[in-house]
């Protein structure tokens, strides 16, 4: 029983693909980060010239029981796997010399690896999220004025702005130019606006369809729009969207700590599965 290691990312699919594709609920972020690596480099979540990404999986037998990536300067994510496995993954990242600053996963084994890796009482909790699973959706029943449609080219400049405000208000870095990002959620149709008189006000996304679900991300609505119920109608637009292209599940993350979008998701048919954590090792 250990942990494989390796920077090649088809010989990460080929050990660990059938385990994540067994599973695509729970292994969601391996799944979704891992096919954009595929289709778009190695620098698809970073600077190109940094470190490669690292993939891993843990091997029992003759079986794989659980896979890892990291996405410099990302934190590891990790997939369904262990608190056992947690720790032996930190100790494995540092006897290879990875520079790890958090981790992202499930609570449990995000929890164990940050105990391994910077030690009990040494790490923070940057976000509690839940991951919530589609069941029947449930559009609003009285939509807010306007439409939904899938965005083109013209609207690039206007979503990458908005993402920068997403990632200002989830504390990820505003530094991001999001163009290409968004370039790439246009080209396969996933990206949605909700719009009143031709005037966009709201977005919400979705992920391509892999081992037969897709994810919602991100919803955003700028600070003038807010609270007239374009996220819910926007969010169930991109939900449809993602059900029509083969989605067989429909997955997306919330913060625990923000009440209303939890609330929205559940009116529109969502239903909470597990508990996520974003650690810091920055104390």
């Amino acid at each position: 029983m250990t942990w494989q290691l390796t920077h090649d990312l088809d010989e990460f699919h080929h050990h660990a693909g059938p385990h994540l594709a067994a599973d695509p609920v729970r292994n969601t972020g391996l799944l979704t980060v891992s096919e954009t690596v595929r289709r778009h480099g190695p620098g698809a979540y970073g600077d190109s010239g940094g470190p490669p990404p690292r993939f891993g999986w843990w091997r029992e037998g003759d079986g794989v029981t659980g896979a890892f990536l990291q996405t410099p300067p990302h934190p590891p994510l990790l997939g369904q796997v262990t608190p056992h496995q947690a720790r032996e993954l930190a100790r494995a990242l540092r006897a290879d010399g990875a520079v790890v600053t958090g981790v992202k996963g499930p609570d449990g084994s995000g929890r164990a690896f940050a105990d391994e890796w910077a030690g009990p009482g040494q790490w923070s909790v940057d976000v509690r999220l839940r991951l919530f699973r589609l069941g029947e959706l449930c559009p609003p029943e009285q939509p807010p004025p306007g439409r939904a449609r899938k965005a083109t080219t013209a609207d690039v400049a206007q979503a990458a702005a908005w993402m920068t405000g997403f990632a200002a208000d989830t504390g990820a870095s505003t530094d991001t130019d999001y163009t290409a990002n968004v370039s790439r959620r246009i080209a396969y149709g996933g990206l949605y606006l909700w719009k009143v008189e031709g005037r966009p006000v709201s977005m919400a996304a979705h992920s391509p369809v892999l081992a037969g679900h897709a994810r919602i991300a991100p919803v955003y609505t700028p600070p003038g729009s807010r609270g007239r119920g374009f996220a819910g109608a926007v969010t169930a637009a991109a939900s449809q969207g993602a059900l029509e292209a083969g989605a067989r599940q429909v997955l997306l993350f919330a913060d625990v700590d923000d009440p209303v979008p939890n609330r929205l998701y559940e009116r529109l048919g969502y239903r909470p599965l597990a508990p996520y954590v974003e650690l810091d090792f920055g104390r």
